[in-house]
C-alpha cells in the first residue's frame, strides 16, 4: 500500500491533477520508513548483538537484498537519463510548472554511479538527489542498517526508554546542526532527518513483546516523535496530521489484540486482510514498484500530455496513464522479484554460508519469557 501509494502520488504530480494527501508521496516514504524500522526490530531483537557474527549476518543479508535491485535499476537510469530528462521537459513546460534540473537526470559521471553503487550518495547534499530514481530514501535506508547493531547493543544494555531517547535525541542534535551550519538537503536522505520515523516503526516492534503499559508509553512516544518537523516538507500541518494518524493505525493494526471490543474485532480483520495473499504479493513486489515506476511513468505521461495537451481534463489524464503504468509496472516488479531479489537473497545466504557466519541468539531473561508471545 506505501508503494502504491508513491506510485499514485508520482501519477497525480506528472498529471497536474491534485488530489488531497494522494498527491504527497512523500507521506507514502515515511509509512515505508516506519515499516522498514518495526521489521528490523521484529526479525532481529532476539539475537544477540554483542556478537560479531550478528551484525556481519545482518548487514550481508541487508546489503544483498537491497543492492542488486538497485544496481540494475541505477544503471537503466543512467542509460536513459537523457531520454528522460527530455520526457520531464516536455510534463514540465505543457504542465506550466519549474523545470527540473538538467544534473538529476543526466549526470553519468563515475564519481556520481561510485556514490550511488557506494550508497554514499545520501551524506552528501550536492549528490542526494541526483539520479532519476527515488533512490534518495536507499542512502537513508543503508545509514539505517549500518547503525542499526549499535542502537540494539544500546537497547541491550540501557533499555528501550533510554535508549530510543538519545538515538533520537543524537538525531535531531545533528540536524540542528546542519541548520546551523545552513546546509540543505534537497531530499531528507540523511539518517539524522529521519531518525525519529524509524523510531516510530522501532517502538511499535518492541511493543509486541512487552506488557500493556509500555505499549501505551511507546504509542504517546510515537504521537510526539512523528509531530518534530524534521525532514517534513511543506503544508506541516496538514501533513503532521497525516502523520498522527498513520502512526495510531500502526500501533493499531500491529497491537489489535490488545484492543478488545467491537473496534479490536474490526482491526483484527483488517489485518487479516492486509496478511492475505493478495497483500503479500504486492508486498513483496513493493521494493521494484518504489524503486523502477517513474522509469516506465515518465515517458508514458510525457506521451499523454503531448498527444492532449491540456484539452484533456486532469482526471482522465491521471486515468489514461495509471491504466498503462501500474500493471506494467508490477509486471515488470514480477519479473525483477523472481530473477534478481530473490536471487540475490540466495546469494547472500551463500556468502554467510562460506564465511561460516550466523546470527547467535540472545538467551532471553525470566521477565522477556514471560512476556514473549
Amino acid at each position: 500500500m506505501a508503494a502504491f501509494w508513491v506510485l499514485i502520488g508520482h501519477a497525480l504530480l506528472l498529471t497536474g491533477w491534485r488530489v488531497p494527501i494522494a498527491s504527497q508521496p512523500d507521506l507514502g516514504v515515511d509509512l515505508f520508513i516506519m515499516l522498514s524500522g518495526f521489521l528490523m526490530v521484529f526479525h532481529y531483537q532476539s539475537q544477540d548483538w554483542s556478537d560479531r557474527g550478528t551484525a556481519l549476518s545482518f548487514w550481508t543479508r541487508r546489503f544483498f537484498r537491497i543492492a542488486p535491485l538497485y544496481y540494475v535499476a541505477l544503471a537503466a537510469a543512467v542509460i536513459l537519463g537523457a531520454y528522460l530528462y527530455d520526457a520531464r521537459q516536455t510534463i514540465d513546460a505543457l504542465r506550466g510548472a519549474r523545470p527540473q534540473e538538467a544534473i538529476r537526470y543526466i549526470d553519468g559521471s563515475l564519481q556520481n554511479v561510485l556514490l550511488h553503487v557506494s550508497f554514499l550518495f545520501g551524506f552528501l547534499p550536492s549528490y542526494a538527489f541526483r539520479t532519476p530514481l527515488p533512490d534518495w530514501s536507499l542512502g537513508l535506508e543503508m545509514q539505517f542498517y549500518l547503525l542499526f547493531p549499535l542502537m540494539m547493543l544500546a537497547v541491550h544494555r540501557f533499555g528501550w526508554a533510554r535508549a530510543a531517547a538519545a538515538i533520537v535525541g543524537i538525531g535531531l542534535l545533528g540536524a540542528a546542526t546542519l541548520r546551523f551550519f545552513h546546509v540543505a538537503f534537497p531530499m531528507p536522505s540523511l539518517l539524522a532527518l529521519k531518525m525519529h520515523v524509524f523510531m516510530c516503526g522501532m517502538l511499535c516492534a518492541a511493543s509486541l513483546k512487552a506488557d500493556r503499559r509500555f505499549a501505551a508509553i511507546a504509542l504517546v512516544a510515537s504521537i510526539f516523535l512523528i509531530a518534530i518537523p524534521v525532514g517534513s516538507g511543506g503544508r506541516p500541518l496538514e501533513k503532521t496530521a497525516i502523520r498522527e494518524i498513520m502512526v495510531v493505525g500502526f500501533f493499531a493494526l500491529i497491537l489489535h489484540d490488545r484492543v478488545g471490543g467491537r473496534l479490536g474485532s474490526l482491526l483484527k480483520r483488517a489485518a487479516t486482510l492486509l496478511g492475505s495473499p493478495p497483500f503479500h504479493w504486492a508486498g513483496e513486489l513493493s521494493y521494484s514498484v518504489y524503486l523502477m515506476h517513474l522509469l516506465i511513468m515518465i515517458p508514458v505521461a510525457a506521451q499523454v500530455w503531448t498527444a492532449y495537451g491540456s484539452s484533456l481534463a486532469a482526471p482522465w489524464r491521471f486515468a489514461m496513464v495509471i491504466a498503462i503504468v501500474a500493471p506494467v509496472t508490477y509486471l515488470l516488479s514480477f519479473l525483477t522479484f523472481t530473477q534478481i531479489e530473490k536471487r540475490g537473497n540466495r546469494i547472500g545466504a551463500s556468502v554467510l554460508k562460506s564465511l561460516g557466519v550466523r546470527a547467535r541468539e540472545r538467551t532471553l531473561s525470566p521477565a522477556e519469557k514471560i512476556a514473549a508471545p
